[in-house]
């Protein structure tokens, strides 16, 4: 075994490694966008795996032609379990994935990635930071990517297309659950920070729309997994499609500019019926009989009672809004069944892009991240996919002043009239369905704002108060 080896091999295995980083993550750790974990202190760290994808005193190059110690940056890949008090619906112990780069100097230019100085452990001395932003790990990644293979329990793999090397790599600014970078403005490589047991849906559905022909949805190039000591995904390259929209974007300028969206609106409702149509076709279709549609319905009542109990302002619209999950397991008790089939589960204009050329693709098919990786792959009906987008157009019209309802109004409805003309079946045929779906969105959307966003608390409480009064 080389010297570098034995010590990438006595790094990652060395009991003193978490303890001498713990003090840094502890404060470095919960001022993180991706931190599912605010409000919570943390108790302790577990190290579920550690693996040095560059070795510590590796060359500056990070190609293997080592120039002495010291001389270039290492990349640690961990992935550690945090261990918190529990929460109704929050596991106690989430795991995260982190790629620290380590250095005996940082770089000016690299100070705002500085997680913080080790005073002992086997990085004793050294400087530990947000590899992501350093350019030379960020290359390394790709690297990796364009040739499959294992390092220690990481498997990287690819498709059939060759990548290109020598892409110049950029961090995206916008933080949210995951951390994204774009290499050359040729692909986006999403790594997923807090990450679940199996295969993650951004991964999955991707790979099956793309077996189908679905042009939709961007196909994975590459992705990296973990291999033990339970399979994770951890990452996935896909195409960056340059000079598409966001269509939260879109949306908020044309109502800056008084400018109607309902042909937008429309287009993008066949965009999902499409995307629909071929994750039917895809993967499995199964029925929800009155024992799953009842059991839908209960999971909604249970997730509004642990947001009532979280926000208090949730408290008095409890009884209006479990009436559209009573209506639901009503039908449920009668017989009622509805076909489901795996969803993209997240859909808002923020998870759309349109190109020059009108044509609307979709993105992140994650699920919500707070909810298990076990749930977020289930099949649902696809009525939620259509509420998410109805929440969605409410939420610009909302956030934008002064509040233009009937925007939102005709936007919704022509999003419906699009969906129906592609799919053949109009969401609005199934009333109960669509409101219980829309109110659930509109509960878990007031859960996240008052953890995350308490000054957006009012847009979707104003939804809350619309659902509750509503006659089922």
């Amino acid at each position: 075994m080389s010297e570098a080896a034995s010590t990438r091999v006595a790094l990652a295995n060395s009991t003193a490694l978490l303890p001498s980083l713990a003090p840094l993550l502890h404060e470095w750790l919960p001022r993180q966008r991706w931190f599912a974990g605010k409000g919570r202190p943390v108790t302790a760290f577990s190290l579920v795996s550690a693996t040095e994808i560059l070795p510590v005193d590796a060359d500056s190059t990070g190609l293997g032609q080592g120039t002495g110690p010291g001389s270039g940056p290492g990349l640690l890949h961990l992935l550690i379990r945090v261990h918190q008090p529990s929460l109704p619906a929050q596991s106690p112990d989430d795991c995260y994935q982190m790629l620290l780069g380590v250095r005996s100097t940082l770089p000016p230019r690299l100070a705002p990635a500085l997680i913080g100085h080790v005073a002992g452990g086997p990085l004793a001395g050294r400087t530990v930071y947000e590899g992501l932003h350093d350019p030379r790990l960020a290359e390394l990644l790709l690297e990796r990517l364009r040739t499959p293979g294992t390092l220690g329990t990481l498997r990287f793999d690819r498709g059939a297309a060759p990548i290109p090397a020598g892409l110049t790599p950029r961090v995206l600014d916008t933080e949210q659950s995951n951390s994204s970078l774009v290499f050359g403005n040729a692909y986006i490589f999403k790594i997923f920070r807090r990450v679940f047991p199996g295969t993650n849906p951004d991964l999955e559905l991707p790979l099956a729309l793309s077996r189908e022909g679905c042009g939709r949805v961007p196909e994975p190039v590459a992705w990296f997994e973990a291999t033990a000591p339970e399979p994770l995904t951890l990452g996935v390259l896909q195409p960056f499609l340059r000079g598409a929209e966001d269509g939260w974007q879109l949306a908020l300028r044309a109502l800056g500019s008084g400018r109607d969206f309902t042909r937008e609106a429309r287009a993008l409702g066949r965009a999902t019926a499409e995307v629909h149509t071929a994750l039917a076709t895809a993967l499995p279709t199964p029925v929800l009989g009155s024992a799953q549609t009842e059991h839908l319905a209960a999971g909604m009542l249970q997730r509004l009672e642990a947001a009532a109990q979280a926000v208090p302002a949730l408290v008095p619209y409890v009884p209006g809004l479990r009436t559209a999950f009573d209506a639901v397991a009503a039908l449920g008790h009668k017989g009622r069944s509805w076909a489901a089939q795996r969803v993209h589960g997240d859909l808002h204009l923020g998870q759309t892009l349109r190109a020059a050329d009108g044509f609307w693709s979709l993105i992140d098919f994650e699920g919500e991240p707070a909810r298990p990786l076990l749930e977020r792959r289930r099949p649902q009906p696809p009525v939620r996919d259509v509420a998410g987008m109805l929440r969605s157009f409410d939420y610009a019209a909302r956030s934008h002043r002064p509040w233009n309802a009937e925007w939102a109004a005709r936007c919704r409805a022509a999003y419906c009239d699009g969906y129906a003309e592609a799919a053949g079946v109009d969401p609005r045929s199934e009333p109960e369905l669509l409101r219980a779906h829309e109110t659930d969105k509109a509960v878990y959307e007031v859960l996240y704002e008052a953890r995350h966003r308490p000054d957006w608390l009012p847009v979707p409480m104003a939804a809350i108060h619309r659902l509750a009064a509503a006659v089922d």
